[in-house]
């Protein structure tokens, strides 16, 4: 596609020097046949010869303008499908630190310049050439003379266009981070609408939203200046190369030193040459937008993931569920000290363990180590006496089901996120997980049943209907081992006891580690484990650890006085 994307743009140059060379032909030697009877025949020879001319330029033009942007399109979306699945494979600790509006203005934005360049560039790039020197050459034959002073007028135009040309891609560059800071600023106050509206913060985020906005429009309104220069420069040029043809050339042609034919001639080719000024500006224009864009690109793509297959990495077969971990030190890099140091500890097969201790401890942080969002510093995690690294990531999250505390639903309808896990669920089990998480009656009383929409995030349903949501889709998954990270929190009592129950027979048969700050739904665990600055400080059922009358008889305390 790019080798016919550059034919055609030789086609569209060769055709512009063309349509002068004929004009000339006619003015120079046809009209001196005018008493002839052959003159009109060849003027309407000639004139079809220029009509030719005319389709193969426009068909030319077409195919560049069409195919031309198609084929920077398919790069432009090649580029952002890299982008974008790259992200995907980038662990937590990655988006841990990234702003997502940021992240979307380069899967967007620079992905867009991208295709520009390598649309435009090749065929602006061959038509200036190719437009200029044949238009110069065409010159040069006709007159030296008046062509020589053109030549030295042409780089004084060429500075000029790049010189605000520069500019026009300085304050495009500060558009560019302007509007990612107005997408991030929407995306911000609006995912966050209901916070924004119980403060009363509207004003606030109205002013926000304009600060930011305003500073979009200023970087704008600097690019459009800079850009109304470099048209008016451009066009004067063309102007003032104009006069100074006619001035000149009227007054060769009275020193018999040029002819009219060789002066019509002029001017059209004056005409062609403002077109390649243009666009070698275009080009050094889409170069810096597109080489931003591609640096701006590869800053991500450069990035390697840091939780990857090992190689030799093989499928985890279904797991038994035990899962141990052997003096296991983690912590985050931008916290420096360790959030669990030397841990290690054993959950047996179907085994129903429970985590709780203050906040802050690192009991998430264990939980997501076992499904590698983040990779240990030393020890090692097994399952079933297998290494975590030693399997495929895909294969290990299978047989894990999570459900967090921070819940998160996608846009779409209730079928669609509870299948999230198994898109080829049939009704019936769809159905069954909801029941399971008591959440089959709520569904049924929506206007179209499994079918709502819920809109973005869920933001149709209340907190507590988000979250059996979750659960069922986990249930919905099946997986051997379960993972419930504070899975009930935002539930009332009525439907805490509903899910605690489902809870309790999902759980028979699969390893089952919950973690809770409400401990009364961790009474029935087959073992709870403390965890706090300092380890796992006890271990052991509700009553053995009541009756030890240590740290988590002191936390059941404290929550029964609230």
């Amino acid at each position: 596609m790019l080798l016919a994307d550059l034919l055609c743009a030789i086609l569209v140059a060769g055709t512009a020097i063309a349509l002068p060379l004929c004009a000339n032909y006619v003015t120079r030697y046809l009209l001196t046949l005018s008493d002839t009877p052959q003159a009109f025949g060849e003027i309407l020879l000639i004139g079809a010869a220029m009509l030719a001319i005319l389709v193969v330029q426009s068909v030319a033009i077409f195919f560049v303008d069409y195919q031309g942007h198609v084929m920077g399109a398919r790069i432009e979306a090649a580029v952002r499908q890299e982008l974008f699945e790259h992200c995907q494979k980038l662990s937590f600790s990655f988006h841990d630190t990234q702003r997502t509006g940021q992240l979307m203005s380069r899967i967007t934005n620079d992905s867009l310049w991208l295709g520009e360049l390598f649309h435009h560039g090749p065929e602006d790039l061959s038509i200036a050439v190719l437009k200029y020197g044949g238009a110069m050459v065409v010159l040069f034959y006709i007159d030296p003379p008046l062509a020589g002073i053109i030549l030295l007028l042409t780089p004084l135009a060429i500075a000029y266009a790049l010189h605000f040309n520069r500019r026009m891609n300085r304050a495009l560059d500060a558009s560019k981070q302007q509007i990612a800071a107005v997408n991030e600023r929407v995306e911000d106050a609006l995912a966050g609408i209901r916070v924004v509206q119980s403060f009363a913060n509207e004003a606030r985020e109205k002013e926000r939203f304009a600060d930011l906005n305003q500073g979009f429009l200023r970087s704008r309104a600097d690019g459009y200046r800079s850009e109304a220069w470099f048209s008016v420069g451009t066009e004067t040029f063309a102007q003032l190369i104009t006069i100074l043809v006619i001035i000149v050339g009227a007054i060769r042609i009275l020193t018999a030193e040029l002819t009219v034919a060789d002066l019509l001639t002029f001017l059209l080719c004056v005409a062609v040459l403002v077109d390649p000024v243009r666009r070698l500006a275009n080009f050094v224009r889409l170069w810096q937008e597109g080489y931003t864009g591609f640096v701006r690109a590869m800053e991500i793509l450069e990035i390697a993931p840091d939780i990857t297959d090992r190689p030799g990495a093989r499928p985890l077969s279904v797991p038994y569920g035990e899962i141990a971990f052997s003096e296991v030190t983690f912590g985050y890099a931008d916290e420096g000290a360790s959030v669990l140091d030397n841990v290690s500890l054993t959950i047996a097969p179907g085994e129903f363990v429970a985590l709780v201790g203050p906040s802050g401890v690192g009991k998430s942080t264990l939980c997501a180590l076992i499904s590698r969002f983040y990779d240990i510093q030393s020890g090692v995690i097994r399952i079933d006496g297998v290494d975590l690294r030693d399997v495929t990531l895909a294969s290990l999250r299978r047989h894990i089901g999570i459900v967090q505390q921070d819940v998160y639903l996608f846009a779409g309808t209730i079928a669609e996120n509870l299948r999230y896990g198994r898109p080829d669920a049939t009704d019936a089990e769809v159905v069954a997980a909801a029941r399971a998480a008591n959440a089959h009656d709520f569904i049924m009383a929506l206007p179209n049943g499994y079918d709502t929409d819920i809109g973005q995030r869920g933001v149709k349903l209340s907190g507590g209907q988000r979250q059996r949501l979750t659960i069922a889709r986990v249930f919905l998954k099946d997986p051997a081992i379960l993972i419930f990270d504070e899975a009930t929190s935002a539930l009332d009592n009525e439907s805490e006891r509903a899910v605690q129950r489902a809870l309790l027979s999902l759980a028979k048969g699969r390893t089952t580690l919950v973690i809770a700050h409400r401990l009364s739904t961790v009474r029935h665990a087959d073992r709870i484990l403390v965890l706090t600055g300092d380890g796992i400080v006890e271990h052991g059922t509700h009553e053995d650890l009541m009756a030890h009358d240590g740290v988590y008889a002191n936390l059941h305390r404290v929550q029964a006085s609230m």
